[in-house]
């Protein structure tokens, strides 16, 4: 599906929707937009492979785990009071303009419903899949092993690499399940498309 039917999608579900060709383009976009403000970010490979977290810290204050000096747990609460919050999308159902997140710890999905001026979802082309049944098969059984295998924990689908088992792992990563089907209607929310391949 091209993106032009996507944007249409997704902005009559209320969301703001930003294409770009780039993944450079894109994280140049946002660094313009986003400037002297508090920022949190989820744990992201799409985040990572444009080189967000380092760019935007050098003029926003910064909180993600991982990367901001300090405890884990007071990153993790600092960044869900941050005015912007930026994460990825698991996966995007093109025919409805749904957006899937799955998480294990709760920090992320929680931040993409509630707590801040404006949340940016920023989603490479392989994160759409036709419709809500095959995207929500891709991010259980593709994202959700990748993602078990690169924290290295200690699960079937890490392990085998190959599919969800939905076990009972304390390691597991996928507990809880959100689907934005509209924009939230306590902030702004925008989806940053771009025409690449990114993370997961």
């Amino acid at each position: 599906m091209p993106f032009e039917e996507l944007k249409s999608k997704l902005e009559a579900n209320g969301f703001r929707v930003s294409v770009f060709s780039t993944g450079e383009e894109a994280a140049d976009y946002l660094n313009r937009e986003i400037d002297s403000t508090t920022v949190g970010m989820g744990g992201s490979m799409t985040l990572a492979e444009l080189g967000l977290r380092e760019s935007l810290s050098t003029h926003n204050t910064l909180y993600s785990h991982g990367f901001t000096p300090g405890d884990t747990a007071e990153v993790i609460r600092r960044a869900a009071g941050a005015e912007i919050y930026l994460l990825s999308a698991n996966g995007i159902a093109a025919g409805t303009g749904e957006i899937i997140n799955i998480d294990g710890r709760g920090n992320r999905v929680s931040s993409s419903l509630y707590g801040h001026r404006k949340v940016y979802f920023v989603a490479g082309k392989n994160k759409i899949s036709p419709d809500f049944a095959s995207a929500l098969q891709r991010v259980r059984n593709v994202v959700a092993p990748k993602n078990a295998r690169r924290l290295h924990r200690n699960t079937p689908c890490a392990v085998r690499a190959d599919r969800c088992y939905n076990c009972s792992s304390p390691d597991r990563i996928c507990n809880g399940l959100v689907v934005l089907w509209k924009k939230m209607t306590s902030m702004d929310m925008e989806v940053v498309l771009i025409d690449q391949d990114l993370g997961y």
